[in-house]
């Protein structure tokens, strides 16, 4: 039973940064991509969408070395 508590854990936390995403001014899909990959940190990209930072340059600046998504 924890497994499908975990896996609802994990749809609620990746739905959560979805929306975070969006409302800073993500387009639909790299919200959807960003928010299943805990590689990046939602809190730095918006920091810097609200600095100015394009989106798309945002995601580069803070895109993970290790080049795999890292699943949440």
């Amino acid at each position: 039973m924890s497994t499908d508590i975990d896996i609802t854990q994990r749809a609620d936390v990746a739905g959560w940064r979805e929306r975070c995403l969006e409302a800073a001014g993500f387009d639909d899909a790299t919200a959807v991509l960003l928010a299943g990959d805990c590689g990046y940190d939602v809190h730095r990209l918006i920091t810097l969408v609200e600095a100015g930072c394009p989106p798309h340059l945002a995601v580069r600046i803070l895109a993970p070395l290790h080049g795999a998504p890292h699943p949440c």
